[in-house]
């Protein structure tokens, strides 16, 4: 099929190379503009631009598409389809309706729940059971469009947004290319969605990765595995901050936040329920460390407190 791909990320780069591997005509790729990165702060190319200068496809890079100006290297493409996967940029109506066959989108939950923004990281924070990748048409609302097709995962005890990123990224690669000659062929009928099991995915700011010690130990390895490897849940040890990327819930009691023990297996903290063994942790400035390497480098005792002094 003639497809114009629209994406940004690891997530979108994925399918780019699924579609291009199948063979399909990509007659052009948008993805967001060049933005300034590492401690250069040197602008960089999204992962989905690198695969599309690597193949030799063309390249647009709007800030926004509301302006005709913007939108006329789509028009000019003349596309069958649009597949969109984690592009960022709002689609006007007038994109949508470019393409003979309209818009697609690959999202990362099993829609309606958790429409929008960080559908990976909320699913584990929820302690849902499966997620997995919904192949929707696009319209204006925010992943309200009517569901094409799904493909469920398991989520593992120990999975982290990491982890589960690169599954169904692999997920929404192999469905969306299984699927496009059933569009082709016009075998695709799309069933709407039922509005009474939306939930949304809110984006995430710092205060969602603090750690609140009140909660029970479940919450926070949930949390800590949702917010890995962004933004990483933290907490705070001597007014400094700290940041929890790995920890168990075990059994134990105590003042939340308190420190129950130290070893080197780990440091356990009393949570509002049970507590926690912290495995892996990084203060400010600092590297990820194993719980025996960053106690090597710091005096943490039994009685002292993590968190926000109350």
């Amino acid at each position: 099929m003639r497809i114009v791909f629209a994406g940004t990320p690891e997530f979108a780069a994925l399918a780019l190379r699924a579609l291009i591997a199948a063979g399909h005509d990509i007659a052009l790729v948008l993805t967001q503009p060049d933005r300034p990165a590492g401690r250069g702060m040197k602008l960089q190319a999204s992962p989905v631009k690198a695969v599309a200068l690597k193949h030799g496809l063309p390249v647009s890079q709007p800030e926004r598409l509301k302006d005709e100006a913007a939108r006329r290297p789509i028009v000019e493409a003349a596309p069958e389809v649009m597949v969109v996967a984690a592009y960022g940029i709002i689609l006007p109506q007038a994109v949508l309706d470019i393409a003979r066959l309209g818009c697609v989108n690959i999202h990362a939950s099993l829609l309606p729940r958790w429409r929008g923004a960080a559908p990976i990281q909320r699913a584990i924070e929820a302690g849902d059971a499966e997620t997995g990748i919904t192949l929707m048409r696009m319209e204006a609302g925010l992943d309200t469009g009517p569901i094409l097709a799904r493909a469920p995962l398991a989520i593992a005890a120990d999975e982290t947004a990491g982890s589960l990123h690169d599954r169904l990224a692999e997920l929404g690669a192999r469905e969306i290319v299984a699927w496009l000659p059933r569009l082709a062929a016009g075998e695709v009928a799309a069933a709407p969605q039922d509005e009474r099991l939306a939930t949304y995915a809110a984006k995430i700011g710092k205060a969602d990765a603090r750690i609140d010690w009140r909660r029970s130990a479940a919450e926070i390895d949930r949390q800590a595995r949702a917010f890995n490897p962004f933004p990483g849940a933290w907490t705070e040890l001597a007014g400094e901050p700290l940041k929890v990327w790995r920890a168990r819930p075990v059994a134990g009691r105590g003042e939340p936040g308190s420190v129950l023990a130290v070893g080197p297996a780990g440091i356990t903290v009393a949570c509002g329920d049970a507590a926690l063994v912290l495995l892996e942790l990084q203060r400010a400035g600092g590297r990820r460390l194993e719980a025996a390497a960053f106690l090597a480098g710091q005096d943490l005792r039994p009685g002292q407190r993590l968190g926000e002094a109350r």
